[in-house]
């Protein structure tokens, strides 16, 4: 199984963004447990960081053929990004939205999500968690299939 790991802008910010909301851990540390948990699956694992929407979408596209699954935090295009959304649909991988954040208990404009509607599942709140619980999912789904 291999799994693509998208995180979306500012998320390369993590440890200075918002300490209060998103913790002092940084992208690498979320990298570094993601590889290891999925080392310790067996699940082959990418990770993937763009501020660009273009690259993010060139990414989805390229997965094609080369990946089972998605973890997707699309960050901020979460809420303003038909283009995600579409390159997801696209490709039909069995994607897991994932947000650090409950996005539900913040600004009214972060509660819509564009990409949600591609994906087997949506998890906030659970900070890097989150991530492991989506890694999970994807795992439990595509054992089904």
């Amino acid at each position: 199984m291999k799994i693509l790991i998208i995180n979306g802008p500012n998320l390369n910010l993590l440890g200075l963004r918002e300490p209060g909301i998103y913790g002092n851990n940084t992208l690498a540390d979320l990298e570094k447990l993601i590889a290891e948990t999925c080392r310790e699956k067996q699940i082959q694992v990418e990770c993937f960081q763009s501020n660009h929407e273009g690259a993010i979408v060139d990414k989805i596209q390229a997965a094609y053929g080369q990946f089972d699954g998605i973890v997707i935090n699309p960050a901020a295009y979460t809420h303003t990004s038909v283009a995600i959304l579409d390159a997801l649909k696209a490709v039909s991988l069995p994607a897991v939205e994932v947000h650090l954040s409950d996005v539900d208990h913040r600004e009214e404009f972060r509660r819509h999500s564009f990409v949600s509607s591609a994906c087997i599942a949506t998890i906030k709140g659970k900070h890097f968690a989150g991530y492991l619980e989506a890694i999970d999912l994807l795992e439990k789904h595509l054992a089904q299939k």
